[in-house]
This record gives C-alpha cells, sequence and structure tokens, in this order.
C-alpha cells in the first residue's frame, strides 16, 4: 500500500481530534451529574414542587462554576457549547413546528382592510390552502385574480394605504405589487424569527436549536432539556400581544340585562335537558359554594348560561365560570344572535377570560370597553423595557415602562378609570392577568406600571422575557408538536447503550470466532470507527438520538460488511496458490469495487432520507452517512495498516480463518438460476397475500401521516387498552389505546380537535386524560404529576406527539418523494456502474419485492404483534433502509457476476451460478451479523425503536432472498438470448 506514512499520520490526527472532541461531552456530562447529586442532597423529593426546585437550584450551581477552569484548557460554559447534542428522544425536551399565519401579516399590511375582495381572496385562500402544497400566498395571489374585476392590489383600500405608501402607489399593476409583498412576508417571518430566538435565549436551556424551513413560513423550533414543557410550550406559541383595556364599573345594569336577555335566548338554541332527569347541583354551584349567591331566582327553569356562569365575579369581573366551561360560555357570547342583544351603551363590550391561578378551578370573566375596530386603548408597542421583580407584598411581579406616547396615554386613560370607578385589565394573549382600580387622581404619570397576579418566579421572567423580545408579527400556530418527558430520556439512553454494547460485543467475538487473527484487526478497526463517529458527530454540533443510536449499531453490522468483503476474496487468492502478501494486495484491490459500490447505494438512500425525513429521522440518517464514511476509512486502510504490520514480522503466519470455519462454504454448488421459477412462484404469491392484505386491511397509519395526537401513558399497575379505549371513545368522540411495550404502558391516539389550534386545547385534552384514568393512576397523583415532566417521572404522560393536517399531509408527501426517488436515483447508479439496464431492472424489482413484502407483513400481523406497528416516519426510514441494505447485497453479487463474466463469459449462465456460490459466504456472513444486531436493538431498544427494528430485521433476511432469488434471475431471464449465444 502506498503512502502508509501519511495514511498513519492523518489517522492519528483523525483519532486526536475525536477524542478530544469527546472530552467535552465527558467534562460536561461529570459536572452535570455533580450539580444533579448537589441538588438532590439540598431538596429532599419530600418537599413541594421539588421538581423545579431542584431544576432552579442545579441551574444556580453550574452558573456558580461556569468559569471555573477545567485542567487548565476549558470550562464548563466553553465545554457546553461543544459537547455532543443529545436529541429530545434522549434528553427530554420539546419540539415544535411553528406555522406563522401569512393571513395575519397580508391582513396587517393590508391595514386591516374591510376590503370585501381582498377578505374573499383571503376566505378562499384559506379553504385551498387544505388540499395544496403551495404557499398560502401564492393561494392568495390566485384567489385574488379569479375574482379581483376591477379591482387591484395597489387599490387604496388595500395595499396602496399610507403603512406602505413609500413603496406601493395607485398607478402600479398587480405583478409589480406581489414582489414587494412577497418581500414584506418574508421580512415579517425573518422578524418573527428573531423575536423567537430572543425568547428562546432568556428561556435558560442549553443548545437550543432553531430554523427556518424554507419559504413555507414555518419555524422549527427544538428545546433539549426544557423540564418545564407547558412553560416552553406558553412561551414559543404566544404573540406577546399585550394591551391595555379599561373595564366597565362593577354591576353595569346594561350588562346585567344583556346576560338575562342572553340567558333566555340560549334556551331556545342550547337543547334543553330530558324533563324527566332530576336537575342535580351545578358545578359551578358546587365550586363557588362559599360564595354569595346573585338574587336571581333560577331555580324554577333551565337556564344554560346561569348554569355554568354566576353573575357579580370578584373585583371588576362581571361574572365567574368553572374553567372547563369557559370554552362553551365565550362561545355562546360570541354568536352573532346573542351579541345583537347587547344594549347601545355596551354594544362593542369585549369579553375576555382572566389567567387563572395555578391550582384554582374557576376564572373570572371581565367586560373591555372597546370600540368598533376592536382596538384597544394602549398597545404593547408602547413598552420600551419591562423586568421581572417583586411587588409590595414581596410577589413576583412584571414591571414595565412607557415610551413617552405611552406614558401620555397610560395617565389619560388611568385618570379615566378614576373618574369612572372602572378597573385597568391589562391583556397578554387576550388573557386578563390583572385589572386593577386606580387610587390616584389626575391619573399615573412616569408611563411605569406593574402586572401582579398569582405568578412563579419563572412566570414573571418569561412574561418579562416575551415582552422586551416583542410581538410577533403574526399569530404563531403548533403544526406540530413533539415532548418528551425527561425519565424517558434517560431510560432511551440506557436502553440504547445496552443495545449498543451487546450488538458491539457480539460482532467483536463473531469476527474472531470466524477469522482468527484477522478478525482481531477487524475488531481493533470497528473501534476505532466508533470512536471517528462520535467523534465528527460532536465537531459538526450534530444532534444524536435514539434512531441516531440504532444508525450507529447499524453501522457496526454494516462495517463488518467491508471487512468480511476484503477477508473472502483474501482467501480465495490465498486459495490460487498467491503468496499472503500478494493475496492480501489482491484482496483488498479485488473488494474496494464491491465496497464502494455497495456502500454508495445505502449512502445515496441515506442521503434521500436526509433530505426527506424530519426530525430524530434526520439523525438517523447523519449517523448512517458518516458512519459509511468512516467504516470505508477504517476498512479500507486502517484494517489494512495493521494486517501489514503483522505480517511485515518475522515468522508471523496471518490465516484468515479458523479450525472451524476454515473449509464452511468452500466448494459450494448450488443451482441457483435452476430453481428461479420456483422463487418467482413462491415470491408472488406471498407479495400477492401481502398486497391483498394491504388492498383490504390497509396499514395501521400512525399520526404522522393522518394527523391527531398520541400520548403515551404509563401506570404502575397492567391495564387493559381496550377497556381504556372504550372510556376515551366517550370521552373524545374517536380514541384508541394500544399496549406499548409492557402491559403497564399504553399509546393512546385521538382526533379530537385535531383542526383546533392553540395551547388550551393542548391542556383541555391533557385534562380530560387525566379526569378519565385517574382510577387507574396510584391514590393521590395530582395533575402536575400526571402531565409530561411531571414530579412524578415514571407514572403518567411520559411522551405526547401532535401533528396538524396539513403538515400529515407534507410529512406523506415527502415519504412518497423518498421512496420514489430513492428508487430512481438507485436505478440510474446501477445502469451507470454496470452499462445494461437488464442489471438496474434486477436491482429496482427486488426492491420492489422487498418493500412490498414488508408492507404486506405489516398489513397482515400489525392486530397480532404485541408492540405497535403503526406506519410513520420511522417505518419510512426503515423502508428506505431495506431498500439501501437489499441494494448492498445486490450489488455486491452483480460485481461479482461483472468480474466473472468478464474473464470466463457467460457460459450459458453457469458462471452466474458460480458468482453466487462464491459470494455465499459473504452473504450468510454479513445477513447475520446484520440481523444479530438488529435484534439486540429490536430487544434491548427500547420500545419505541421495535416496530423500526422489525421492519427492518423482516427486510434483511427477505433482502438476502432476493438478491440470490429475484435480482439475478430477473437480470438472467431479460438477458437470456445473449448469455445462451454465449454459451459455448
Amino acid at each position: 500500500m502506498q503512502n502508509k506514512g501519511l495514511i498513519k499520520l492523518f489517522a492519528l490526527l483523525f483519532g486526536l481530534v475525536s477524542i478530544y472532541q469527546l472530552s467535552y461531552t465527558f467534562f460536561t456530562s461529570k459536572i452535570e451529574s455533580d450539580a444533579e447529586t448537589f441538588a438532590a442532597m439540598k431538596i429532599p423529593s419530600s418537599e413541594e414542587d421539588y421538581v423545579s426546585k431542584r431544576e432552579i437550584l442545579e441551574a444556580s450551581y453550574l452558573d456558580s462554576i461556569g468559569k471555573n477552569p477545567i485542567l487548565g484548557f476549558t470550562t464548563y460554559e466553553e465545554a457546553k457549547t461543544k459537547e455532543l447534542n443529545k436529541g429530545l428522544d434522549l434528553k427530554g425536551g420539546i419540539n415544535v413546528t411553528l406555522q406563522i399565519s401569512v393571513k395575519d401579516i397580508l391582513k396587517g399590511l393590508a391595514a386591516n382592510t374591510k376590503n370585501p375582495i381582498f377578505n374573499k381572496a383571503l376566505a378562499d385562500a384559506d379553504v385551498a390552502s387544505k388540499n395544496s402544497d403551495d404557499t398560502y400566498l401564492d393561494l392568495f395571489f390566485d384567489a385574488f385574480e379569479n375574482i379581483k374585476g376591477d379591482a387591484k392590489l395597489a387599490s387604496p383600500d388595500i395595499f396602496a394605504n399610507k403603512g406602505l405608501s413609500d413603496e406601493i402607489n395607485f398607478q402600479m399593476s398587480d405583478d409589480e405589487v406581489k414582489p414587494i409583498i412577497r418581500r414584506k412576508i418574508d421580512e415579517s417571518v425573518v422578524s418573527a424569527f428573531e423575536v423567537l430566538r430572543e425568547r428562546i435565549d432568556g428561556f435558560g436551556v442549553t443548545q437550543p436549536n432553531i430554523q427556518r424551513e424554507g419559504n413555507s413560513g414555518r419555524i422549527v423550533v427544538e428545546l433539549p432539556g426544557a423540564r418545564d414543557i407547558a412553560r416552553a410550550r406558553d412561551l414559543l406559541s404566544s404573540t406577546a400581544q399585550l394591551e391595555f383595556w379599561e373595564t366597565y364599573e362593577p354591576g353595569n345594569q346594561s350588562l346585567i340585562n344583556f346576560f338575562i336577555q342572553a340567558n333566555n335566548r340560549l334556551k331556545d338554541i342550547v337543547v334543553p335537558a330530558e324533563d324527566d332527569l332530576v336537575k342535580e347541583e351545578s358545578e359551578i354551584d358546587s365550586l363557588l359554594s362559599d360564595v354569595a349567591q346573585d338574587s336571581l331566582d333560577l331555580a324554577t327553569e333551565r337556564n344554560p348560561l346561569f348554569e355554568k356562569l354566576q353573575l357579580n365575579g370578584p373585583g371588576f369581573a362581571i361574572g365567574i365560570a368553572a374553567i372547563k366551561d369557559t370554552a362553551e360560555i365565550g362561545g355562546w357570547l360570541r354568536m352573532p344572535e346573542i351579541r345583537r342583544l347587547l344594549p347601545a351603551d355596551v354594544q362593542f363590550a369585549k369579553f375576555l377570560w382572566e389567567r387563572p391561578s395555578k391550582g384554582t378551578e374557576v376564572a373570572a370573566l371581565f367586560a373591555l370597553k372597546s370600540n368598533r375596530d376592536n382596538v384597544p386603548r394602549i398597545s404593547g408597542d408602547v413598552v420600551s423595557d419591562a423586568r421581572d421583580q417583586f411587588d409590595q407584598f414581596n410577589r413576583p411581579a412584571v414591571g414595565m415602562d412607557m415610551n413617552v406616547k405611552g406614558a401620555k396615554e397610560w395617565e389619560k386613560l388611568t385618570n379615566e378609570a378614576n373618574l369612572n370607578n372602572t378597573g385597568i385589565a391589562i391583556v397578554l394573549d387576550n388573557k386578563v392577568y390583572t385589572a386593577p382600580g386606580v387610587t390616584t387622581v389626575g391619573g399615573i404619570s412616569g408611563g411605569s406600571s406593574e402586572i401582579t397576579g398569582t405568578f412563579t418566579v419563572n412566570e414573571t421572567k418569561d412574561i418579562a422575557n416575551v415582552l422586551r423580545a416583542g410581538k410577533l408579527p403574526a399569530s404563531a400556530e403548533i403544526i406540530d408538536s413533539f415532548v418528551v418527558g425527561p425519565s424517558l430520556g434517560q431510560e432511551a439512553i440506557d436502553s440504547g447503550f445496552m443495545s449498543f454494547l451487546i450488538a458491539m460485543v457480539f460482532v467483536l467475538i463473531w469476527m474472531i470466532f470466524y477469522y482468527g487473527k484477522a478478525g482481531i484487526f477487524a475488531d481493533i478497526a470497528l473501534i476505532f470507527n466508533i470512536v471517528l463517529i462520535f467523534g465528527v458527530l460532536a465537531s459538526l454540533g450534530a444532534v444524536l438520538t435514539l434512531p441516531g443510536i440504532a444508525g450507529i449499531v447499524l453501522t457496526i453490522g454494516m462495517s463488518v460488511d467491508a471487512n468480511v468483503l476484503i477477508f473472502e476474496r483474501i482467501k480465495e487468492e490465498i486459495a490460487k496458490g498467491k503468496g499472503k502478501g500478494q493475496a492480501i494486495a489482491d484482496g483488498f484491490a479485488n473488494a474496494l469495487s464491491s465496497i464502494l459500490d455497495a456502500n454508495i447505494t445505502t449512502g445515496l438512500t441515506a442521503l434521500i432520507l436526509l433530505v426527506f425525513g424530519s426530525g430524530p429521522i434526520k439523525g438517523f440518517a447523519t449517523t448512517l452517512i458518516i458512519g459509511i464514511l468512516t467504516s470505508l476509512f477504517t476498512a479500507i486502510f486502517i484494517t489494512r495498516l495493521l494486517v501489514d504490520w503483522y505480517i511485515s514480522g518475522k515468522g508471523r503466519s496471518l490465516d484468515f480463518s479458523t479450525a472451524i470455519t476454515k473449509n464452511l462454504f468452500t466448494n459450494m454448488d448450488i443451482h441457483f438460476l435452476s430453481k428461479r421459477k420456483v422463487a418467482y412462484v413462491l415470491s408472488f404469491i406471498l407479495v400477492a397475500v401481502g398486497v391483498f392484505s394491504l388492498a383490504t386491511r390497509g396499514l395501521d397509519q400512525g399520526v404522522d401521516f393522518v394527523g391527531g395526537r398520541n400520548y403515551q401513558i404509563r401506570f404502575v399497575d397492567p391495564v387493559n387498552p381496550t377497556e381504556i379505549s372504550n372510556e376515551l371513545t366517550e370521552v373524545f368522540g374517536s380514541a384508541s389505546a394500544k399496549t406499548f411495550g409492557d402491559a403497564n404502558q399504553i399509546m393512546v391516539s385521538t382526533k379530537y380537535k385535531v383542526d383546533v389550534q392553540g395551547t388550551e386545547v393542548d391542556d383541555e385534552i391533557l385534562n380530560k386524560l387525566y379526569t378519565s384514568l385517574q382510577k387507574y393512576l396510584p391514590d393521590g397523583a395530582t395533575y402536575e404529576e400526571f402531565i409530561p415532566g411531571g414530579s412524578n417521572g415514571d407514572v403518567g404522560v411520559l411522551k405526547y406527539r401532535k401533528v396538524g393536517p396539513t403538515i400529515a399531509d407534507d410529512i406523506k408527501q415527502n415519504a412518497v418523494w423518498a421512496i420514489v426517488g430513492s428508487l430512481a436515483v438507485v436505478f440510474l447508479y446501477i445502469l451507470l456502474r454496470f452499462r445494461k439496464w437488464q442489471y438496474s431492472l434486477g436491482a429496482v424489482a427486488a426492491v420492489f419485492h422487498d418493500v412490498l413484502f414488508v408492507l404486506g407483513v405489516f398489513s397482515i400481523t400489525s392486530s397480532i404483534m404485541p408492540f405497535n406497528m403503526e406506519i410513520d416516519q420511522a417505518f419510512i426510514a426503515a423502508i428506505l433502509t431495506v431498500i439501501g441494505y437489499s441494494l448492498n447485497d445486490t450489488v455486491v453479487v452483480f460485481d461479482r457476476i461483472r468480474e466473472m463474466v468478464n474473464e470466463r463469459g457467460w457460459k450459458g449462465g453457469a458462471n452466474i451460478n458460480n458468482a453466487l456460490n462464491s459470494t455465499l459466504s459473504r452473504t450468510l456472513n454479513t445477513s447475520l451479523t446484520t440481523l444479530v444486531v438488529l435484534l439486540s436493538i429490536f430487544i434491548f431498544g427500547g420500545e419505541t425503536l421495535r416496530g423500526f427494528m422489525f421492519a427492518m430485521i423482516v427486510g434483511v433476511v427477505v433482502g438476502t432472498y432476493s438478491s440470490l432469488f429475484i435480482a439475478t434471475p430477473v437480470m438472467f431471464d431479460t438477458l437470456k438470448k445473449k448469455i445462451l449465444k454465449d454459451g459455448k
């Protein structure tokens, strides 16, 4: 081998850099472990809210030692920026995809115009967006074009308004206006991106990740290690729309009369209860038993509104209701036929609920003095600074300072509130945080104000943070979210490490068992390969996920393939009578073509997975690609260096087998081609059964493809999923529960309110789940312990996923493109390498056979397997990997066929059989090691990966079969005339 010195130097530097990069991860892990131990010693688990208290203490500990030197060359703060990033499934946290509302931005650019054509175009774009992959802006332009008549985008009541007068004038055509609007939309999304970045920076998690998804208006945010899931979710979805409104005075008679009329009108709208039902005490009566009742006599008949809402709330509130009823009451008050009942002096009244304090079951309703345009007296853009502080009673609060314009308006507003005996409602994102009265005569000057309430320190920090960062230019809708509790993340690390260790040990022992001393050199190269993979991941700042660990473990199995190919070729060269040195040189040289072809085809499918996949699947593709590259380097160069070094010593002998394996698979003479018709019939029957099942039963599609929410919930004792399914169906209308791993763990899926956005819906579903499943939980289990990241990490919701219908369609489309793209790319690559379309046809036929077989197995067995077999993004990753593996096998076989045919001719197909027999040792060896590796992940890698691994196991088995009995026979039959002609 030439340039050995250069290769040694490169390998040494590569290894040292990898170890150097991984050292940061070791340092941070050690220090964070010390911080957890310190916090656990200081705050016992018996203390209330001990999880958040420990988190604060851990952060304080890490801050205190953050700049202390470590071994004289780094600090914890520096090491934290360079450590190996762990994904959500290993660390816990939250990943959300936010859709910035382009519709809101367009409305803002058009100054909230009432133009009917503009608003009709928006409505048409809303409808079209549900069934189109085009951007919302393009759909709006198309809709406007279809209905505009004589109207123009540059009309004074659309975009040629005062706000855009510097860029758009009345004379402009639509084609001139469109690029300006596109730029404005893009600027708004960039603004939203920066606002979110500032908020995240103030949140306090390490290694946050935020990125835009092309021009779709989507922003992906990942906060690994975020333990307070609800806090993180609220921080991301909040638009920070701060408003100041004047309330109506307590006991306003016009409003009381309105509520009485509304209640009477609702009697005709709301379906009354059956006459023979005994009227039970309403829940609001129960909750407010200590609150004085209004003098209204409501006992004689059904009163839909007053059974849920009690008038005369605390302070300046108009009423009070149970939190669970607020959505329904709010819906009633927004009905046009109810709004028409408002008297003239309160006709623009705006009704908003308070932000309920933690642990309470009721919320107050406020009536605010609004106007025809629903514009607040003061908005958040006048706030110049905000900070978390403590009020006069030493309670957490938020202080604000206003600019000159805001200070003047604030003084005027507070003066009017003082004269009218009304309150000032401070509203953030349509929730009333506080509504104090004003006692200062003449109003409050200076522009300083304070938001008080029942806050925690973290909440005041977050509110101040979002107010400083500024409001989002439009609403941010969470269309995809993935939440993992920290305890589940630790379990994933443990199970991933276990599967990794078992697979590694098996492969190391197997290589020594099969190849003797040569196997030891392959093992050294393999261990070095693992160090390089982790080192490259750390240096690139890539994120390690559980599927990523699966990718590394799979790389272990696949990296063996290169060494097997090399060692088998060396054995063949030795059998020809060549000396050890020459046999080794020729073995490495002759195996190179097969190694490169096999790894390139697998790498191409991994690249497609990287392009079309998302989240953890990208992690799988990333580690697979890195693993392929490092495996090539270690197998071709490191193993060669070690082998050459060993045989260069005097009196050293190196055999590439052991006494047991020396004659295995030698002189094989299986007539594969003569059995091809039997294989065709067998494959046809099996695939036909699978296709029939696919046509009649279909596949169990997960929320990735159909939209919805799923929740991984763990209990102490085993539960009956059928019983829970029936109970939850009564609550949600549509729900299913399946055993997920152990008998005390289930996966609940529901499409309940999947089209409704907002964190309120997420909270509502979690509340309903908690209420419905409470009897299965330990006695005294609280809601806070049940939700993800709760104080009892071993019981309750460990993980949940939400996928909106829009992004589900995108995921499904990307999955189709990924599979079609991989097949097309591989077809072209094999055509390029083998110069005959018959080879490509054989390879693609084998791949189609394998994919249909795996799909059929999943369709047939999904209802009987004791683990989750939903079709999701991970399954698509498995299918693509099966494609890569099947091609890997097929290409190795084709390479040997091509080599033998070039040397000896077709011989009527006899040399095809010879080629297949000569590769049999490699095929079975690689398949066996890969299968054991996959079984290791399947058994020990955790429930999340089980369906993924099952698809891979089936794929490896059928892929090995198809390379011998489908790909080669199809190639043979399509080239039969030429082969038979060359039969002499």
